[in-house]
């Protein structure tokens, strides 16, 4: 039975999911990962291939990128961590919390996403927008605290269309929970990262963000200064061609490409 345990850490249960998460670890776990909501099946194909190569068990908490860099901050038992922004990542370099300058892992890109039955955007224009929501809210991660609720901010400011729908945004605790309340229908619209299309057939591309309106999406990555040997060994294998192929296969950018 494999050591690697995935924590949810969904609505306002994030924080206290990844401040206990070494009281519900199994005994055996031997490198710790913390990382990105967005990032959460492609790192459980990617352990699966290092612990069958290796023999050490993978433990993956899951969660917004904000509270994971936090939490490991406080002393979280993390070897590796893997975050949607850079900006959490020097965050945690300036903390000197990590052993070495985050190395970019992949890139993504920004959606706007409907539930599989619902009415895709004609254009990306007010009047399309506010057609399509009507009286309900758009889904997007909290732009103070997610990623992609950031990326989605800048996006819709550049192309005009902040101000008509900042009151009609609800701010999510990650990204995944922003696509769960797309695919259960809860909202008509919602924006996540590309990636997330792939692993939910429940919902469907509403229309596609340009991705000069936005800051660059990079996945980032780096072992922190109490990180193991097979910590270390993990990271690298975070860099290495199975991990390349692995977001390929789940809808990333592979750096270098």
């Amino acid at each position: 039975m494999t050591g690697r345990f995935v924590g949810k850490l969904l609505a306002f249960t994030i924080a206290l999911c990844v401040s206990s998460v070494s009281l519900s670890l199994s005994a055996g776990a031997q490198v710790m990962v913390f990382a990105a909501a967005s990032m959460k099946d492609v790192l459980e194909e990617v352990a699966t291939q290092f612990e069958a190569q290796t023999g050490e068990d993978v433990s993956i908490v899951i969660g917004g990128s904000a509270a994971i860099a936090r939490q490991v901050a406080r002393g979280a038992p993390a070897d590796v961590v893997v975050l949607a922004d850079p900006r959490w990542a020097r965050y945690l370099l300036d903390k000197g919390v990590l052993a070495e300058q985050p190395a970019v892992l992949a890139g993504n890109e920004l959606v706007f996403v409907r539930p599989a039955g619902g009415a895709a955007l004609s254009s990306l224009d007010e009047e399309s927008l506010l057609n399509v929501l009507s009286d309900n809210r758009m889904a997007i991660g909290d732009p103070a605290t997610v990623p992609a609720g950031r990326y989605a901010e800048e996006a819709l400011k550049s192309l005009g269309l902040w101000d008509a729908l900042e009151d009609k945004l609800a701010p999510m605790e990650n990204v995944r929970v922003t696509l769960a309340a797309v695919a259960r229908g809860e909202v008509p619209l919602g924006i996540v990262y590309g990636s997330d299309v792939l692993i939910e057939p429940r919902v469907a591309i509403a229309a596609e963000i340009p991705s000069d309106s936005h800051s660059p999406i990079e996945i980032v990555g780096a072992p922190t200064t109490q990180a193991s040997e097979a910590g270390l060994a993990f990271m690298r294998f975070l860099q290495g061609a199975e991990t390349k192929a692995a977001l390929k296969r789940f809808g990333f950018k592979a750096e270098g490409e």
